[in-house]
């Protein structure tokens, strides 16, 4: 049984221009909040300390991470690790006037103080702000490399106007998501930099099945205009884009939920991105195309019969 019964007749094209104000809005308000706030940058970025700490009997990390914030670390990051919940990871920002052995020695030392329990030290690590540096020019290198090779792409399948149709909704998808970290300060570490290259992959996929179905009809829709062309496309997709969108919604907010701490900024980036990306393909990739002036002659050649109608 289909999504719809009959295909849908949603004037998409007809609504562009107040999707273009509320992109716009969200765009210029997500480059703001960056350009003020930054980003809540996580240990992997900005260097810290990372201790792995066995306990002889179960614990709670909501204990743990409750005990350190009352000794001055609150922004220490506390998740289980192994079979058991015996073993956590605390993960510590350095502070520019302590040393990180000095800040290493203190936590243990709360976490002794304030556990009934024997505590096995079973891995001490500093991270450096070199390498977070580091790590963060490569995954910033990273994503303009995909984005260089889905312009390249989309430009031999399609045409150059798609191109610039694509990049464009995939840089708003981008932008966005990072704006929601920027102004709710959420943590942004590795996790959430690999969920933006996720993000990337998923609106390109809906974008590309959009550009597919507008190529095809131009092909069936002979008189249509490139307008009708468009919003017919659309609506043919709509079914498959709610479908896709909605089933992977429920496996993120699954993550979200159930994930942990550990996995629940990744599920946040993705399941922002679903949204974005989702209504990024259906107004900001096909407007886009239409403001460049996309016709039926750039994607199928001209016949004699045309010319001929043109040019009697």
């Amino acid at each position: 049984m289909r999504f719809f019964s009959k295909t849908p007749n949603f004037d998409f094209v007809g609504k562009r221009k107040f999707a273009l104000i509320i992109s716009v809005v969200l765009f210029v308000g997500s480059i703001a909040s960056l350009s003020v706030n930054k980003l809540n940058l996580g240990l992997d970025f900005k260097g810290g300390i990372l201790l792995e700490i066995g306990y002889s009997k179960v614990v709670k990390v909501e204990d743990i991470r409750s005990t350190l914030s009352n000794n001055g670390f609150k922004d220490a990051v506390v998740q289980f690790i192994g079979p058991t919940e015996r073993f956590v990871t605390v993960r510590i920002s350095g502070k520019d006037n302590t040393s990180k052995a000095e800040i290493s020695n203190r936590v243990v030392e709360i976490l002794e103080t304030n556990s009934s329990e024997e505590i096995e030290i079973r891995r001490r690590e500093f991270v450096g702000a070199k390498v977070g540096e580091e790590l963060r020019e490569r995954g910033g290198f990273a994503m303009l490399i995909a984005m260089a090779g889905i312009l390249i792409y989309v430009m031999l399948r399609f045409e150059w106007r798609f191109a610039v149709g694509a990049i464009t909704a995939l840089v708003h998808d981008v932008f966005i998501t990072l704006g929601f970290f920027s102004v709710f300060k959420w943590n942004f570490d590795l996790t959430v930099l690999a969920a933006l290259l996720a993000v990337i992959g998923y609106s390109l996929n809906d974008t590309i099945v959009v550009y597919d179905r507008i190529r095809e009809n131009f092909r069936k829709i002979r008189k249509g205009t490139t307008i009708d062309v468009t919003n017919t496309s659309l609506n043919q997709t709509l079914s498959r884009t709610i479908i896709t969108s909605l089933t992977t919604l429920v496996v993120l907010l699954a993550m979200f939920f159930f994930g942990g701490e550990t996995i629940r900024p990744f599920a946040i980036a993705l399941i922002i991105g679903v949204l974005v990306g989702t209504y990024s393909s259906i107004y900001v990739a096909s407007s886009m195309v239409l403001a460049l002036k996309i016709d039926r002659s750039h994607l199928l050649p001209v016949t004699k019969e045309e010319k001929q109608q043109d040019h009697p």
